[in-house]
């Protein structure tokens, strides 16, 4: 585990200021604008999503034990299982607590204590790391990034990892993980969720990579609790998988995001 570090009086300051100005949001968080479509391939591209595959995860997602959502966003509406039931997050908000921490440094650079704070928390999901981030960042900036994304039912727990999530948000939420994260940072942030220790790439990842897709994703786990979620990218193109589940044993469920995502993701087109 990674020793806490404190915040830098920049990112503070700016936490304060945010803290006046919005009053603190205690509820679930409404979806705002209209709902996100995105089209279909053009005739003849390669498709990201297998012909089928959807229909057919459903029906193998229902079948497995436990309680199994799962969300596909990128090609037309959000489809999946169980879409909007909610969860606790375990590790997965570290995502969007590192994208706070870019968005809040939106005008500098990084300071070396952030980067010493954020990389540790998501590529290897330290959760001393976490909690000295969520004590400096709070919930507000959180709910920020959940409107700006149109999550429909995030909410803060007792704690970051007893926050509410749902795999439509978290899908829709991937989707533009990076192009939420100010243009100076979407680099770092995209390299942070691309670098998941090695040890923790199990479910979508392998893959995912196997399939010629680049990931970046995080996953959560704690008893009786298996999530992972990933932007996955070929060819251009992009989609986002969230898979979220709740079983005794957690190699099933990583057999389970495993499963989903073999049925999802398109083989990798023919190259010449």
């Amino acid at each position: 585990m990674h020793a806490r570090a404190a915040l830098p009086a920049a990112l503070a300051l700016t936490l304060l200021v945010a803290s006046v100005a919005e009053a603190p949001p205690r509820q679930a968080v409404a979806a705002t604008g209209a709902p996100v479509t995105f089209a279909a391939a053009p005739a003849g591209e390669p498709r990201l999503v297998a012909r089928g595959g959807l229909e057919e995860a459903q029906r193998w997602a229902r079948r497995r034990a436990g309680t199994v959502s799962f969300a596909v966003a990128g090609v037309g509406r959000i489809r999946g299982v169980a879409v909007h039931r909610r969860y606790p997050s375990a590790s997965v908000v570290k995502a969007m607590l590192a994208l706070a921490v870019v968005r809040a440094a939106r005008d500098r650079p990084l300071t070396a204590s952030e980067r010493a704070l954020v990389r540790p928390m998501v590529v290897v999901s330290d959760n001393d790391a976490a909690d000295a981030v969520y004590a400096h960042l709070g919930a507000r900036p959180l709910y920020s990034i959940a409107r700006a994304a149109g999550m429909r039912g995030f909410e803060i727990g007792f704690s970051w990892a007893d926050a509410q999530l749902t795999a439509y948000d978290q899908a829709r939420l991937f989707l533009r993980i990076d192009r939420l994260a100010p243009r100076r940072h979407r680099r770092y942030l995209r390299g942070l969720l691309a670098s998941i220790a090695p040890w923790q790439r199990w479910g979508i990842a392998p893959v995912a990579g196997e399939r010629d897709f680049e990931a970046m994703f995080k996953g959560g786990w704690r008893t009786g609790i298996h999530h992972q979620v990933a932007l996955l990218e070929r060819d251009g193109r992009r989609i986002a998988l969230a898979v979220l589940t709740r079983s005794a044993d957690h190699g099933y469920g990583r057999r389970t995001q495993a499963g989903i995502a073999a049925r999802v993701l398109a083989p990798p087109p023919q190259r010449e």
